[in-house]
């Protein structure tokens, strides 16, 4: 008898102090969320790639007497197929209902998450919120993700609702693939990088468009004697972020709200450690170079720049693998994604000043329980735009010529 693949309760999800509570009902359709994006991502998927080249790509093929020439051509095609026209539907339907249950939770217990948040948050120093801090443009013209409001979002002045928003309905949209604190993403740097520099102990991070602090915390845990500071423009995620923080023990992670794209607060090779946690694809293609040069100027010398995103497109991607990673950024509310991974990100880093040879790129996999959480998913059962399966783009700046000094 074969194991039936399904998502872990969400019951089995940690209840940290700063957790909106679910009732039975807003638990269930989480729990049904959860399964319905396995079931699309692993066992529905593979369907839009056997009707690519049963019906679509013959079809276009007889049409056009060649076949697709980008990404591009092959999504116009798939989109009049009636079975990719369904997925399609049920996927982004998904997002909306995800988005409807985690909000109407939220806004339900309103008042008490505002208020332990607040006491939380209360008197620590840890907590830098700048009203003069614009949302840039780029970022307050979409609802990302179909979050309403995006993730600075308030339901009044003051809120918490963006981020226990976020926070609550991570499970239902990765189907458990991130653990039962939806932090396997900084589970995993914490776990490479301890096999990569085993007893490095670097004194500053800075985590890039932090959101909630969920990939910041493992890290500020690993590291008790670092100082990390993450930074967002969105002061609810940030509010919400800094009391959960608190509420995990993660005291020594500072949440600032600051525009990575202007990091003058802090001088030259300030930070032993850089980074980003699928954050650049939500950036405009101005924005993004200008935060990678910034990084680059605070980053010490044999500092550490990390970026971890999903594989970026190359000649050697095929063209419907391209399509098929494309979805998000026509169908979830996500703009910048296909430009994004079509750019060279290496090219990105050599430009802001890194040289080529420090280069490197290595594969990341969020690391959960897996008594009680599912692997990530791989191969073609892998949900693109969402799974917990990615590339990380680094660097160690000058590290080779401090080696060589050192000798």
């Amino acid at each position: 008898m074969s194991k039936i693949d399904v998502a872990p309760p969400y019951t089995a999800v940690s209840r940290h102090e700063m957790f909106p509570e679910p009732r039975h009902d807003e638990a269930a359709r989480f729990d049904f969320l959860a399964n319905l994006n396995k079931f699309l991502a692993g066992t529905l998927g593979p369907g839009n790639k056997l009707a690519y080249d049963k019906r679509v790509l013959p079809a276009f093929v007889k049409e056009h007497g060649r076949e697709p020439k980008d990404r591009f051509e092959i999504r116009h095609a798939m989109n009049a197929d009636p079975f990719h026209s369904f997925w399609s539907a049920l996927k982004r339907n998904s997002m909306e209902m995800r988005q409807q249950n985690g909000r109407a939770m939220v806004l339900r217990q309103l008042d008490a998450l505002d208020a332990k948040a607040e006491a939380l948050n209360a008197g620590k120093d840890t907590l830098e919120l700048d009203p003069s801090v614009a949302v840039p443009r780029y970022q307050a013209a979409v609802d990302i993700h179909c979050m309403p409001g995006s993730y600075h979002g308030e339901e009044r002045p003051g809120d918490v609702s963006a981020g226990a928003n976020y926070d609550c309905g991570l499970f239902a949209t990765t189907g458990g693939a991130l653990g039962a604190l939806n932090d396997g993403g900084g589970q995993a740097l914490v776990e490479w990088i301890a096999k990569e520099r085993p007893g490095w102990a670097p004194k500053r991070i800075l985590d890039i468009g932090c959101t909630i602090g969920h990939n910041a915390v493992p890290l500020a845990l690993a590291f008790p004697d670092t100082e990390v500071i993450a930074i967002d423009t969105a002061a609810p995620s940030l509010r919400y972020g800094h009391a959960r923080a608190q509420a995990l023990g993660a005291t020594n992670i500072r949440f600032v709200q600051a525009n990575a794209e202007d990091l003058s607060r802090w001088e030259d090779g300030y930070f032993d450690w850089v980074q980003t946690t699928m954050f650049l694809h939500e950036l405009s293609g101005k924005a993004l170079p200008k935060i990678i040069a910034e990084g680059y100027r605070v980053l010490a010398d044999d500092g550490l720049m990390l970026h971890v995103e999903q594989p970026q497109y190359s000649d050697e991607m095929p063209l419907y693998e391209q399509f098929i990673r494309d979805w998000d950024a026509f169908n979830n509310n996500e703009p910048f994604w296909s430009a994004m991974h079509a750019l060279d990100l290496k090219e990105e880093m050599v430009k802001a000043g890194f040289a080529r040879d420090e280069l490197f790129t290595v594969g990341v996999r969020a690391v959960v329980d897996t008594d009680i959480f599912p692997a990530a998913p791989t191969g073609e059962s892998e949900d693109h735009g969402r799974a917990a399966v990615w590339n990380a783009y680094g660097a160690w700046k000058n590290a080779e010529a401090i080696q060589e000094a050192a000798e």
